[in-house]
């Protein structure tokens, strides 16, 4: 079953989008979002008995007015990652803003060479406006930082190289 957080990034996206439904299924999950007069209906049931499910509807946001840009191509950033056994992958929970520091003005929660340990915060992903601090989940030393402040990041993208102690 697909978490809160996970829906609410894809409301978020399909919102922005030009798409008027969107339908995904997954083992015993659906989740359908269609718009309808400005707004995003949303019901999540299991696929397997027919379920009563709430619909959740999202007003959508006004937009404001664009001024006219050249477009532009993504850029895309190609990391290479040293292979190792003995190397840990913390990896981002989600689609967001990856921060690694608490406000600009402080230094870096960890840089290369820093040793951290399951609960030490490492970094914060932000996702639709709510900050996400991200653990190590191991206990070891951070070997490379593999995004920069402020890059955005996918759900499942490496950002840090841990040497497991």
């Amino acid at each position: 079953m697909l978490k809160i957080q996970e829906i609410r990034e894809i409301i978020k996206l399909v919102d922005s989008s030009s798409l008027d439904e969107f339908v995904f299924e997954q083992d015993d999950t659906k989740l359908k979002l269609k718009k309808n007069n400005g707004q995003t209906v949303v019901a999540q049931a299991p696929t397997q008995a027919p379920v009563a499910t709430p619909i959740v509807e999202v007003p959508k946001a006004p937009e404001a007015p664009k001024a006219p840009e050249a477009p532009k191509a993504p850029e895309v950033k190609k990391v290479e990652v040293v292979a190792d056994e003995n190397l840990h992958k913390i990896t981002s929970p989600m689609v967001g803003t990856f921060y690694a520091t608490p406000n600009p003005e402080s230094p870096a929660f960890v840089k290369v060479g820093d040793k951290v340990g399951e609960e030490t915060i490492v970094c914060i992903v932000e996702a639709m406006k709510l900050f996400n601090e991200i653990e190590a989940e191991v206990t070891g030393e951070i070997v490379e930082v593999l995004v920069e402040n402020g890059d955005l990041v996918e759900y499942g993208q490496p950002l840090f190289l841990v040497r497991e102690a």
